[in-house]
């Protein structure tokens, strides 16, 4: 395919750590009896009468007491037994699976590792397998069609399969987060890319964007495709960057960039026109830089995307930051604060009054933090308002505004309007100028709980920075109750990392001696990148009486550093370096997001 190349992800790894399931006693097999790696047959053929969790503890995956505790749950609950142990953290969906397969004498297939047979995934859609949560992967010596499921006791998958590709069906369990992100690749812009190439030698550039309701146009459905791979890979950014030649389009993923498809020259004018017909801007205007949003709808879900457009030398650049609306605001647990940090967090959140600032470059995780604690505090008792920019999660029971400076409505005309309206809990989405400090801080000391960001490199800089703002230092002593400094990390992917051998006098140099630390390998689970996920690294201030004594004084920065530590304060390198101790990140990661700070 000439116009557009696409990188190719196959599932050929092999898993490079060791499975907390005993690989030895679920090997590899074929039919026949030789390796092939990803296909786990049975120890028992057939039906088994024991039921999953005494599977789990047969298999040395958890302990009785734990299994027994979440088999009662399940009970008391109606739910099943599986879906409690992976909610719980007990197991992953890829040993819940072999659980499944061992308790039905069923083949296992690990699709993170597993040769797939394109010929027979070709034998039913994309479309027709995601439907049925089923996938043909491959064919064994007899014939058969061996049919990956998330559910590999339903017959009925089984027959319509079966009568659709004309062939007996050998089922066999896998991850239900394996397939559908198995399904998600193979549901790829193949289609769009080949539109494009067979429709541009018909097709001028011009002629590429039709009418909004064309659906079938090659542009839109690469710019469409584009967003649900960008969505499907839980980017965050989509980047279309013009160079001399190709337009390259990048994603970034867990705080890194990675290319994710390249579009040729005389092409990327029509994808930039398109993203900008779709965020209603001036597609004529090319000088100026230009910023809007549209919405998508992506496997059901709602993806509202924020565009930014700017004149580069090579052309018209394109970044979308996609704000995902299926995204569920999770607990204060899920944050990854140390215990102490979330006891201090929890008591300045539960005040009647005060202000909680959180604090961290762009991209720190700072507004995931106050939807956090906006959640915990929705209770149905209190009158929680937010001012925005933009409103990135809808939650139930809280009034939420976005500011919109066309109208006149900024960050302080809003919250000025919102002391009005009988307010429990303010949320202001970033304090940027002085007026906006200035009447949070007011409304921190007239009863109200005010929750809001700022830009500053750790804690208690972000006393400093009101007080540079202009605001008297008895007010912001006063006013402020605790502060939240916050970086992202990324978390080691749980099914490739390995321990790492470092030398003693290396890990002393990290403050990390008697630690056992682990390094990424990369598995297509994650992407080949060792990494899954980001989780917090943190600093929780509390602003004690000494500390407020502190700020009247004006006394430098280090000085409040060092009474906040001595309260057990916790910095965000250390808060780091635990996470390495625990095997959740990596020594260059916890490098990587403070070196700066030293």
């Amino acid at each position: 395919m000439g116009e557009i190349a696409m990188p190719t992800v196959e599932p050929r790894e092999t898993r490079a750590t060791a499975d907390a399931l005993d690989d030895r006693r679920l090997s590899p097999q074929r039919q026949t009896g030789g390796p092939q790696n990803g296909l786990y047959p049975p120890h028992n053929p057939g039906r088994s009468s024991r039921m999953i969790g005494e599977v789990v503890v047969d298999l040395g995956l958890a302990d009785r007491e734990t299994v027994d505790e979440a088999v009662s749950a399940a009970r008391e609950q109606g739910r099943p037994t599986g879906l409690v142990l992976v909610e719980r953290g007990i197991l992953r969906h890829d040993q819940l699976a072999r659980v499944v397969a061992e308790r039905f004498g069923l083949d296992f297939v690990d699709l993170a590792v597993y040769d797939l047979d394109m010929g027979a995934t070709n034998l039913i859609s994309a479309e027709t397998a995601k439907r049925y949560q089923a996938l043909p992967v491959g064919f064994t010596d007899d014939g058969s069609l061996l049919v990956a499921m998330a559910n590999p006791t339903n017959v009925l998958t089984i027959d319509d399969i079966g009568m659709m590709s004309g062939r007996r069906i050998r089922p066999a369990a896998a991850s239900v987060e394996d397939l559908n992100q198995m399904l998600t690749r193979l549901v790829r812009m193949d289609e769009s890319i080949e539109s494009i190439v067979e429709e541009e030698e018909e097709q001028g550039e011009q002629d590429l964007l039709v009418d909004d309701a064309d659906e079938g146009a090659p542009i839109i459905k690469l710019v469409h495709s584009i967003v649900a791979q960008a969505v499907q890979q839980s980017a965050s950014d989509i980047h279309v960057n013009p160079e001399e030649g190709d337009t390259r389009v990048m994603f970034r993923v867990d705080g890194v960039l990675s290319p994710a498809a390249t579009v040729k020259r005389k092409m990327a004018a029509a994808v930039v026109s398109r993203i900008k017909i779709l965020a209603e801007l001036d597609i004529s205007e090319k000088r100026v830089p230009q910023d809007g949003r549209f919405a998508l709808t992506v496997d059901g879900r709602r993806i509202d995307i924020r565009v930014v457009t700017l004149p580069l030398v090579n052309g018209e650049g394109v970044v979308m930051r996609i704000l995902d609306k299926g995204v569920v605001v999770e607990d204060l647990e899920s944050l990854g604060m140390q215990q102490d940090d979330q006891r201090r967090f929890t008591l300045a959140i539960n005040r009647p009054n005060g202000a909680v600032l959180v604090t961290g470059p762009t991209g720190s995780g700072k507004s995931t933090t106050l939807y956090t604690a906006l959640n915990a505090l929705n209770d149905g008792e209190r009158s929680i308002l937010t001012i925005e920019d933009p409103v990135e999660q809808r939650i139930a029971g809280i009034k939420q505004m976005q500011i919109a400076p066309k109208a006149g409505v900024t960050f302080d005309v809003g919250l000025r309007s919102m002391l009005r309206a009988d307010p429990d809990v303010i949320m202001v989405g970033e304090i940027r100028d002085r007026e906006t400090a200035h009447i949070a801080v007011e409304a921190a000391l007239t009863g109200h709980l005010v929750l809001s960001t700022l830009h500053t490199r750790d804690a208690p800089s972000a006393l400093g920075r009101l007080i540079d703002m202009g605001i008297e230092p008895f007010l912001v002593s006063s006013a402020v109750d605790c502060i939240v400094a916050q970086r992202l990390v990324r978390t080691l992917c749980q099914h490739c990392k390995r321990p790492q051998t470092v030398s003693d006098s290396v890990l002393a140099e990290h403050g990390l001696a008697g630690a056992e630390p682990y390094e990424p390998v990369g598995c297509s689970r994650c992407g080949n990148s060792g990494y899954r996920g980001r989780i917090g690294i943190y600093e929780v201030m509390s602003v004690s009486e000494p500390i407020r004594a502190l700020i009247l004084e004006r006394a430098a920065v280090d000085e409040m550093v060092k009474v906040a530590v001595a309260e057990g304060m916790l910095r965000l390198r250390d808060d780091g370096l635990q996470k390495v101790r625990d095997g959740i990140t990596t020594i260059a990661e916890i490098e990587r997001m403070t070196n700066s700070m030293l």
